[in-house]
């Protein structure tokens, strides 16, 4: 392996939509994601960088995507990006969530990898799965 000269030392997934308002409310209020960062800028111009404790890059081919929502929701409903949220009790937070106006796509789900996983689209149109590890993640 190649040694970087420059180590990658954040992973922020920037989301871009019409209703930001809407999105920060829920990822914030609903999920408790806290504020990390605020700006504004010229002509309305806004953004809210929201904490989400660890960040992992998951790169997934089609066919792995596939398989994904086939498990979790039963047939393909994921675009090219999806939110995914690791929770302490899937079941709990899939309750806030839809309390909060995301609509639920899939319940909680059993997954073959020992994960509790629960599909939504949030606020924003944000794809977003909320899980649960049970096993060893690593693995």
């Amino acid at each position: 392996m190649v040694e970087s000269p420059a180590p990658v030392r954040q992973l922020r997934l920037v989301v871009a939509t019409e209703d930001a308002e809407a999105a920060v409310a829920f990822f914030r209020d609903v999920l408790g994601m806290p504020v990390e960062e605020a700006y504004d800028g010229p002509d309305g111009a806004q953004v809210t960088i929201l904490g989400a404790g660890r960040a992992t890059l998951e790169i997934a081919n089609p066919a792995q995507q596939r398989y994904i929502d086939d498990v979790e929701v039963g047939r393909q409903v994921a675009g090219t990006w999806r939110v995914a949220l690791e929770v302490p009790d899937a079941a709990a937070a899939s309750e806030a969530a839809a309390a909060g106006g995301a609509a639920e796509v899939a319940p909680p789900t059993r997954t073959p990898w020992d994960s509790l996983n629960a599909r939504f689209d949030a606020p924003g149109g944000i794809h977003l799965t909320l899980f649960q590890e049970f096993g060893d993640a690593s693995a």
